[in-house]
């Protein structure tokens, strides 16, 4: 745990160069170049960020535990996504605000609850398959896009008729602007009018913030509410200890936090399975056979290794609020630590031959806090990290079940920064052809594919 100490400040090397030669890279390329910069320095170096200012990039577990672990008066939230996703987003939120908004929003998404979502979850993926093609190459990025927003729509937001279909078309303008305002420099977070970039998100947000004004009053109206289990009337019900509710605008925050941290983010990972399995047919085969049984510890250990070598994400920011001695680090106040998921993930140390695909080093054993880290960590970890894992779970148990993929020895598809998150260049892409059913099995499927896809 890092401690507070009136040490002199001692920090590791630095990037020799301008800011402003810094950021270029680092907005246009980010994982190339940390892992340039890692295989320079080492675990630990200092860049000089648009979005963070001067950083403090650490990947040792041991670091990283203490990051982790350290007190929210010595080290709090870093980076811009609180000003995209609002003063009520958790993102925004610190020290005992943060753990008392934290602890309400934990139970919607324990584990046991998960289950009750795993049929929303199956219908939407099985209606977006329905029109895949048969035998042609495609992308499946925006496939799955549409299986995770409209399924955390119907869990998360409780939305259907015309909300369902505005929110369709909004949400997703919202995370993608958004999260590239998060990595530009602060003037750009301005308004400059309605058709610039900061004008455009205040335009999107004060409809969405009426959308979700009208489904919390329509929950709220509705003679069933204290039966819904829909994450916003799980939201509307919870109670601090003082018995008051979450604000409507704070709610209306905490949603598109939820959507902004689990639609692009699982999807784009959905992507880079198809991407991974596609070259690596041995994994594939493997993958089916369990599918077309009960078992789902293979299919586990390959998210997880999917999560460990294509990372969505690449860090985890934090704030120095007093000066702190981390490891052999004293790093003053106002620096930034940037908690690289990327270096964290592709060591050697932490994980024997790292640059290998391989899902047998998770089998039949959970991932290290302090090494595996796509969800963050500490108090800070993704809410949604359990819906996450049920999503991804379920979609590709639902695909393996549907369709053989062919593989492919073409090179591997190149990373693409989408903001925040980090895709598939060519969009995850892939050829598939319909599985042949037995008869039963099949009759069954056509007894319910048109109450899925009507």
């Amino acid at each position: 745990m890092g401690v507070a100490t009136t040490d002199p400040v001692r920090l590791p090397p630095a990037l020799p160069v301008p800011r402003v030669l810094q950021a270029i890279p680092f907005v246009l390329a980010r994982q190339r170049l940390t892992a340039l910069l890692g295989k320079r320095y080492g675990s630990e170096f200092v860049l000089n960020l648009p979005s963070l200012g001067k950083t403090v990039v650490i990947s040792d577990p041991v670091l990283v535990k203490d990051i982790f672990t350290t007190n929210f008066d010595l080290v709090g939230l870093g980076g811009a996504l609180g000003l995209v996703l609002g003063p009520g987003s958790t993102f925004s939120l610190d020290g005992a605000e943060h753990r008392a908004r934290r602890k309400l929003l934990v139970p919607p998404f324990h584990g046991k609850r998960m289950a009750a979502y795993e049929d929303i979850v199956e219908q939407e993926t099985l209606r977006e398959i329905a029109s895949w093609p048969d035998g042609e190459e495609f992308a499946t990025l925006e496939s799955f896009m549409h299986i995770t927003l409209n399924a955390i729509l119907r869990a998360v937001f409780g939305a259907e008729g015309d909300a369902f279909a505005e929110l369709r078309e909004l949400l997703p303008r919202i995370v993608v602007l958004g999260s590239r305002m998060t990595v530009v420099p602060p003037f750009v977070r301005r308004d400059y009018g309605a058709w610039s970039p900061w004008g455009r998100m205040e335009r999107y947000r004060r409809r969405y913030d009426e959308i979700v004004e009208q489904l919390i009053a329509d929950a709220l109206a509705d003679p069933n509410f204290e039966e819904r289990q829909d994450v916003l009337s799980l939201m509307l019900r919870a109670r601090y200890d003082d018995g008051s509710r979450i604000s409507n605008d704070h709610v209306a925050d905490e949603l598109l936090t939820l959507l902004a941290a689990g639609h692009e983010t699982t999807a784009t990972t959905l992507a880079w399975a198809v991407e991974r399995l596609r070259r690596h047919p041995d994994v594939l085969a493997r993958l089916v056979a369990e599918a077309d049984s009960d078992e789902s510890k293979y299919r586990q250990a390959t998210i997880y290794e999917i999560q460990r070598t294509r990372p969505v994400i690449d860090g985890a920011p934090r704030r120095v609020k007093e000066r702190v001695r981390v490891g052999d680090w004293v790093i003053p106040a106002g620096y930034s630590i940037f908690v690289s998921i990327l270096l964290s993930q592709s060591s050697d140390k932490n994980f024997p031959n790292a640059a290998e695909f391989d899902p047998d080093r998770f089998v039949g054993t959970n991932p290290d806090n302090y090494t595996w880290i796509p969800f963050g960590g500490g108090v800070r970890r993704c809410i949604g990290a359990a819906f996450a894992n049920m999503e991804m779970n379920v979609v590709l148990r639902t695909l393996l079940r549907e369709f053989e993929f062919e593989a492919t020895n073409g090179p591997a598809e190149v990373v693409q920064s989408r903001g925040v998150a980090n895709a598939p260049g060519q969009g995850g892409r892939a050829i598939v052809r319909r599985r042949r059913k037995p008869a039963r099995e099949a009759d069954t499927a056509t007894a319910v594919m048109p109450q899925i896809v009507g």
